[in-house]
C-alpha cells in the first residue's frame, strides 16, 4: 500500500500542470485558430459602435480589449489576432451558441431567462430604459406619450418593459418596432414617431455622436432596471473566469474610472452612485 501511495504521489508531482486552455473549449479553439472573435453592436454608442474610420469602439469594446490581453497572456500567444463580428439584437445570442463569436460585447442586459442561452460575466454597467425626443416637442416621460408613437428596437428587453409601463400608466401610445437604434433615430428625425425608447445611456450616446445634438432631448425618467454584462458560451467556466478576473481587476484598481471618463465624461464628470456600487460590488478579490 505504501509503495502504491508513493507511486501515485510521484506521478502527481511530475504530471504537467493543467492549463485553463485545456479545460476550456473556447480557449482551446482560440489557441488553435490564432484568433478571438468579438461580437459587438454597430450602433449602440457609447457602449459599442463604429467610429468615423470604421473601427469598433466604445466602453464595452475597451473592456473586451483588456480581456483579449489577458487571453493572450494565458495562452502565451502575444500575436493572437482579433476579429470583430457585427451582431444585432436578434442574432447576438445565437452567434454565441452557434460558435460564431467567442464573447459578446455591447449593451446586453443580464436576465435569468437569458441565462438559459448564455453565461454572463460580472456586471459592467447599470442603466434604465428612457425616451429620446426632439427638443422642439420634448417627451418628458411615459405619461407624455398619450396618443403618440414611440419606436423601440425589436428583440430587446426595452420593448417589453415599455409596453408594461404604458399599460401601468394607462397611456394609449402606439409602439413601433424597428430593426436598430439608427432606424429608430431616423424615424424620430423624419417625424414618423414622437419618441424613441432605449436604455438611457444609449440614448445619450446617440445624441453625443449625432451631427446636431442640440436638436434632441433625453428624458430623465427611467422605467426599468437594466444591468449590463458581457456574455460568453454556457458552461465554459475557465473562459468566463478570465473575463471576470479582468473586470474585477479594473474595478479594484480604479482603472475603470478612466474608461468611464473616456466615454461618459462629456456629460457626467462624476461616476453616478449606482454605477459606483456596481464597481464596488463586483471588485471580487483574487
Amino acid at each position: 500500500m505504501r509503495t502504491l501511495i508513493a507511486l501515485i504521489a510521484t506521478l502527481i508531482m511530475f504530471a504537467p500542470p493543467l492549463s485553463a486552455a485545456g479545460n476550456s473549449p473556447t480557449l482551446e479553439q482560440i489557441k488553435k485558430s490564432g484568433k478571438i472573435r468579438i461580437g459587438y453592436r454597430q450602433a449602440e454608442p457609447p457602449m459599442s459602435f463604429v467610429d468615423g474610420n470604421g473601427n469598433p469602439v466604445g466602453y464595452s469594446i475597451d473592456l473586451c480589449s483588456r480581456i483579449v490581453t489577458a487571453v493572450k497572456t494565458e495562452l502565451k500567444k502575444p500575436d493572437l489576432s482579433v476579429e470583430y463580428v457585427p451582431v444585432n439584437a436578434k442574432t447576438r445570442f445565437s452567434a454565441l451558441s452557434n460558435n460564431e463569436i467567442d464573447i459578446l460585447c455591447g449593451t446586453t442586459t443580464k436576465t435569468l431567462s437569458r441565462g438559459k442561452l448564455v453565461d454572463f460575466t460580472q456586471l459592467t454597467f447599470v442603466t434604465g430604459a428612457s425616451l429620446l425626443s426632439l427638443g422642439e416637442n420634448p417627451v418628458k416621460g411615459i405619461a407624455d406619450l398619450q396618443g403618440k408613437k414611440v419606436a423601440v428596437v425589436k428583440n430587446t428587453t426595452t420593448i417589453e418593459v415599455l409596453k408594461g409601463a404604458l399599460k401601468e400608466a394607462l397611456t394609449d401610445a402606439q409602439v413601433v418596432p424597428v430593426g436598430s437604434a439608427m432606424e429608430g433615430l431616423k424615424a424620430l428625425k423624419d417625424g414618423k414617431v414622437d419618441a424613441y425608447s432605449s436604455d438611457q445611456v444609449v440614448l445619450i450616446g446617440l445624441v453625443l455622436t449625432s451631427s446636431d445634438p442640440e436638436r434632441f432631448a433625453v428624458s430623465q425618467e427611467l422605467f426599468s432596471f437594466e444591468p449590463f454584462a458581457l456574455a460568453v458560451r454556457r458552461n465554459d467556466a475557465d473562459f468566463r473566469l478570465i473575463a471576470d478576473s479582468v473586470l474585477s481587476h479594473l474595478y479594484r484598481t480604479g482603472q475603470i474610472v478612466q474608461i468611464y471618463g473616456k466615454w461618459f465624461g462629456r456629460f457626467s464628470k462624476q461616476v453616478p452612485e449606482a454605477i459606483k456600487a456596481v464597481y464596488v460590488i463586483n471588485s471580487t478579490p483574487e
